[in-house]
């Protein structure tokens, strides 16, 4: 591990765990951040040794404080352009195209970007005692970003975030579904993320897959159409050699033998 890589990548028996890696700046996201990002999407999704991944950050209290303001600044005073338009995925939308899980172990605060990141992924988990919000409002910037999260929060509970600018305790974003659980601190956060990666990566990958993709279909397209698309997706799944090494391991008694097809 390089601990002087603002990201840090590394892959574990099929467990990629995504670190970033600014905490005097409370992981708040760089250009340089949002670029790594990007490419290691995509390294995740070509990596057939990679089930799931984990994406969490250096412990200073806060998971994510989102746009780095002092270098948005900067470029703007430099280049007379937003830094946004500076990034090839602004509100990394390639994240909620990913084909493999993605677990936040968020071990402090988020916000703004930090939400982003949160909202982006499939399930997440985070600290006792931290909070969360949309900020952007404070500090006069946009959430586009949290349209998707309609299928994800109560519409008044929202629009208050996103409106007020101000954060609310982790706990009523776990009693509203948001947040997966709850844990004692960062390192059982890191537990707890850890342990759930590793009984999905234990599970058949195609219906893993097919899930995610069902799930995001329907979010997307809505239940009629989404439950056509989920119909397709899971053509792949029973027509697979797992599908017969499922049921016969069963029967044998043994740990099935996952092949991915």
């Amino acid at each position: 591990m390089n601990q002087t890589e603002t990201v840090i990548y590394e892959v574990d028996e099929g467990v990629a765990t995504i670190t970033i890696n600014r905490p005097a700046q409370r992981n708040a996201l760089s250009m340089e951040v949002c670029d790594r990002l990007l490419d290691l999407w995509e390294q995740v999704d070509g990596d057939s040794s990679v089930r799931v991944a984990i994406l969490t950050s250096a412990d200073c209290g806060t998971f994510c404080a989102g746009m780095d303001l002092k270098e948005s600044a900067r470029v703007r005073a430099e280049t007379g352009a937003d830094m946004l338009d500076h990034l090839r995925d602004p509100f990394h939308q390639r994240m909620r195209k990913v084909e493999k899980p993605i677990i936040a172990a968020m071990t402090g605060h988020f916000t703004a970007g930090g939400m982003v990141l949160a909202a982006n992924s499939d399930i997440r988990i985070g600290a006792a005692g931290t909070r969360g919000g949309i900020s952007e409002a404070k500090v006069g910037r946009g959430s586009p970003w949290a349209v998707p999260m309609l299928w994800m929060l109560p519409q008044s509970f929202l629009l208050e975030l996103a409106v007020s600018g101000e954060l609310h305790p982790i706990e009523r974003f776990h009693q509203l579904g948001f947040i997966n659980y709850v844990e004692a601190d960062a390192d059982a956060v890191r537990l707890r993320a850890r342990e759930l990666a590793q009984r999905i990566r234990d599970n058949a990958p195609l219906t893993v897959w097919a899930a995610k993709q069902s799930i995001g279909a329907a979010a997307d397209l809505g239940c009629a159409q989404g439950f056509e698309a989920a119909k397709r997706f899971h053509e792949r799944v029973y027509a697979s050699q797992d599908a017969i090494e499922g049921p016969r391991a069963f029967a044998e008694k043994r740990a099935p033998r996952w092949i991915g097809a």
